[in-house]
């Protein structure tokens, strides 16, 4: 099968739908799939067998292109569109894949070239336009209706969680299959890098670990006002935050100083995926304090395979996946969620127990084999979809 999978973003780049993007080729190319992959002009070039990767011309001024909408990104989403339509009328595609916003050009080829997409949902784009910009709030309506008639064309919606899943069928989807992200990292059998690691930081008492990139919606914030209530009271614990660009790194250190708490924190700054199973592995407890959304962060997957206990905040990002039977889920509140701090730092029976069900629980349905297993499935539906 040939396919032309459009992703509007850097790649590759170590973030999550990068990632995500990179795993589904992976999986694409084992099925012996050929992909024409078009991305923007930024990344770096990874070498995927039956995968062509073809990039947007490099816009002038246009650079270090972030995560979310942005003016930048909407420049070359214009560029982006125009290549994508000379793609669709020469390359003899069975169907297009379309990741974010890559959905409304999808929709508008189907229209000219009557080939059929995929939606890829890693998110709802108009709630996530909402989000990030609250006086726009007028125009839900509008967005909704532009987000749910791209839901209905499409031949199938693949969504990333049940949440997501919900609103494609809300909207009409004609059929949805989740794909879940598979786990980002892993900590190697037998490794004895936490201890390094731990000995390096100088880390002591229950060390409580988040990842991920400081935006504020991650609720880092709520997690530092968390972490000095509960050292306040006597909480023998520590705290690593590995992520982040300088300023908000430079922040963030600035309040755990004002908190008191920057003898117990240590801000370790973005690091390559390679080494993120080494550093896990130093961890007690991972940590999620996300404020916002419904689509469940892709650390999560991660954090279950680890075999780590987890604190998360108790909203639907989280609770889809997590329940309190496999981690601890609290309000998101300083006071409530320093309650779930001091609770693992001084249980480490209950930990041990967390840890045991999370692992078992990532390993039967967010393991790397899982996520091979689904794309497989996938791969025979959108083939009997796409048939001529």
């Amino acid at each position: 099968m040939k396919v032309l999978l459009l992703a509007p973003q850097p790649f590759y780049v170590e973030r999550g739908t990068p990632i995500a993007v990179r795993c589904l080729l992976t999986e694409f190319s084992r099925m012996g799939w050929r992909v024409d992959l078009l991305t923007f002009h930024e990344g770096t070039d990874v070498p995927i067998p039956n995968v062509r990767t073809v990039r947007i011309p490099r816009v002038p001024g246009v650079m270090r292109i972030g995560p979310g909408f942005s003016w930048k990104k909407l420049v070359c989403d214009g560029v982006f569109f125009l290549q994508a339509l000379w793609m669709a009328a020469r390359g003899g595609y069975r169907y297009v894949h379309a990741v974010e916003e890559a959905v409304f050009m999808a929709a508008f080829i189907r229209l000219v070239f009557r080939l059929p997409y995929v939606y890829d949902m890693d998110s709802s784009m108009a709630d996530q336009i909402i989000e990030k910009w609250p006086r726009a709030s007028f125009l839900r309506r509008l967005l909704k209706w532009f987000e749910s008639a791209a839901v209905r064309r499409a031949a199938l919606v693949m969504p990333v969680c049940e949440s997501l899943a919900g609103i494609a069928r809300a909207a009409g989807a004609a059929e949805t299959i989740v794909l879940t992200d598979p786990p980002a990292f892993t900590i190697a059998p037998g490794s004895d890098a936490g201890r390094s690691v731990r000995q390096e930081l100088g880390l002591s008492g229950t060390c409580f670990m988040y990842a991920g990139n400081l935006e504020s919606y991650q609720g880092v914030g709520l997690l530092l006002d968390s972490f000095a209530l509960a050292a306040a009271t006597g909480a023998n614990a520590c705290l690593v935050i590995v992520g982040g660009k300088p300023g908000d790194v430079a922040a963030y250190t600035a309040k755990a100083e004002t908190l008191g708490i920057t003898r117990r924190t240590r801000f370790l700054g973005p690091r390559p995926l390679a080494e993120m199973g080494g550093l896990v592995a130093a961890a007690d407890v991972l940590v999620s304090p996300r404020l916002t959304g419904v689509n469940t962060p892709m650390k999560i997957y991660a954090y279950l395979n680890t075999g780590k206990p987890i604190l998360a905040t108790d909203i639907e990002s989280h609770s889809q996946v997590l329940t309190r039977d496999i981690a601890v889920l609290e309000p998101p509140a300083p006071d409530r969620f320093a309650e779930g701090i001091r609770r693992l730092a001084a249980d480490q029976a209950l930990r041990q127990e967390l840890g045991a069900r999370a692992a078992a629980v990532g390993q039967e349905r967010y393991s790397q084999e899982a996520f091979s297993r689904t794309v497989r499935r996938f791969g025979a539906l959108v083939d009997s979809l796409t048939a001529a």
